[in-house]
């Protein structure tokens, strides 16, 4: 018995059946890492993830060490019938990274990057994060587009698109993707690149965990070293002024800039609207183009200057810290309209919470011309992605939270598009995940019935295999 349960009953109450204790102890000892079972010591901190509205209980946790116990986890898991999860930074919005009564494939070990300067290329576990991979690869004053929060994990973010400041100049983090090491729902290693398994390739660049368990990622690197970035904030009365400045500043933009709006408040307890930027070009330049930001209204604060790349990229960090309880909603929009700028000033008058923040990315340049069907990520042409982002500490909140931004959800939506970053979803039901592919959805649903006809891979924003028409 652990924690007053035995494993062999949680495991039936899911499964249907039961597994003998003697086949978890030979999978415990087939692995170089360890597995975790309620009431082990690292069992509560291993399930804990960012957000704090997820409180799972999964009935095992492998804690990989490598490839092999990546194999056997996925092996034992469909052999017995089991719910899977799989985790690498931790750091979804959704909490798909653990499961109820399943096992979760814990990733969140395996942090080895490789770096080839000379290729310009680097090879990182699925267990890294944006900040791990950032400190390794600005090593040789390179890098590539990876998020805009530095605790991020790698493995979700490339899979779903990922965005990040330099998206205008080189393209989202899977348009940099050269290729994966991939554990399929069989238990078998495979790479997936532009020359081996291309159809899985494609869908690995933005559809998400439904196809395996990805160990590495192979990118392509650029040169990147300092740039010129920081914020520039006003006070939170400006709202309306401030977004009809970005609407007219961001109709012509170089593809060096990535930029963030954001609404939120300061830790001094004053709520503000500020433009957050990265220049990745020359100095001189940057300071041209960022001049009507910087000169645009008196500013309470202006922090643009010369930085480290490793700096800009933990710009954002403090907004988003581990722990709290986390309510998103997201959509793309192509123009700042009037209805959304009277929306989002509306809203922000009344946020129940001095840890929420709304925000708006741009999306320009390089990764917005890829075609849409290149990769499984299909957003592309010039768009903006306007999300509300609800963060409280207190559980006795959640509700006030959860209705507020519902209500502003529901009313700013009709000016949205229908189109959703998928690593932004909550769990938000089968149309909003047909949302985040558009015309691909098909293609990938096909891809799936290939590589998991079982859906095995469904603790995610999940791409159902399709069912077979029955003849008449």
């Amino acid at each position: 018995m652990r924690g007053g349960t035995s494993v062999d009953k949680i495991i039936a109450n899911v499964a249907g059946r039961t597994i003998e204790e003697s086949s978890i102890e030979q999978f415990k000892l087939g692995l170089r890492g360890k597995l975790l079972r309620p009431g082990d010591d690292d069992y509560d901190s291993s399930r804990r993830v960012f957000n704090a509205m997820i409180d799972k209980h999964p009935a095992l946790i492998a804690r990989c060490a490598g490839v092999a116990d990546v194999i056997q986890a996925v092996n034992f898991a469909r052999q017995n019938n089991l719910v899977v999860a799989v985790r690498g930074g931790g750091h979804n919005v959704a909490g798909n990274a653990m499961c109820d009564g399943g096992l979760v494939i814990d990733l969140s070990n395996l942090k080895g990057i490789r770096v080839d300067p000379a290729r310009r290329t680097a090879q990182a576990e699925a267990g890294a994060t944006l900040g791990e991979f950032d400190h390794e690869t600005q090593a040789h004053e390179q890098g590539t587009t990876l998020g805009v929060f530095s605790p991020t994990g790698i493995a979700g973010l490339t899979l779903g698109g990922g965005y990040g400041w330099l998206a205008g100049k080189y393209g989202l983090a899977s348009d940099n993707l050269l290729s994966a090491d991939v554990v399929t729902a069989e238990g078998k290693l495979i790479s997936a690149n532009s020359e081996e398994n291309q159809d899985l390739f494609w869908g690995l660049r933005g559809g998400g965990g439904n196809f395996g368990v990805v160990t590495s990622f192979t990118y392509k690197l650029h040169p990147v070293s300092r740039v010129l970035a920081g914020s520039v904030a006003w006070p939170i009365a400006r709202t309306g002024e401030v977004l009809h400045f970005l609407r007219d500043f961001t109709s012509q933009v170089p593809d060096e800039l990535g930029l963030v709006a954001a609404l939120f408040t300061t830790p001094d307890d004053i709520p503000i609207v500020g433009i957050t930027v990265c220049y990745a070009g020359p100095i001189e330049e940057g300071e041209r183009v960022l001049a009507p930001i910087r000169k645009f209204g008196p500013p309470l604060v202006d922090t643009i200057g010369p930085m480290k790349y490793v700096q800009v990229q933990k710009m954002l960090d403090p907004l988003l810290p581990w722990g709290l309880y986390n309510y998103w909603k997201s959509a793309f929009f192509k123009d700042l309209s009037e209805p959304i700028i009277d929306t989002i000033e509306t809203y922000a008058k009344t946020c129940p919470s001095l840890n929420t923040f709304i925000m708006i990315e741009l999306y320009s340049g390089a990764a917005s011309r890829v075609p849409p069907d290149a990769t499984a990520f299909n957003h592309r042409g010039k768009l903006y992605n306007f999300s509300i982002l609800s963060v409280w500490k207190n559980p006795a909140d959640s509700e006030r939270n959860l209705e507020w931004t519902r209500t502003f959800w529901n009313s700013i939506q009709p000016f949205l598009s229908n189109r959703v970053y998928v690593n932004y979803l909550s769990q938000e039901g089968e149309e909003r995940v047909r949302a985040a592919y558009g015309n691909n959805y098909e293609r990938l649903e096909i891809l799936k019935k290939k590589y998991d006809p079982s859906n095995l891979f469904r603790v995610n924003q999940n791409i159902k295999p399709p069912v077979p028409i029955p003849a008449q």
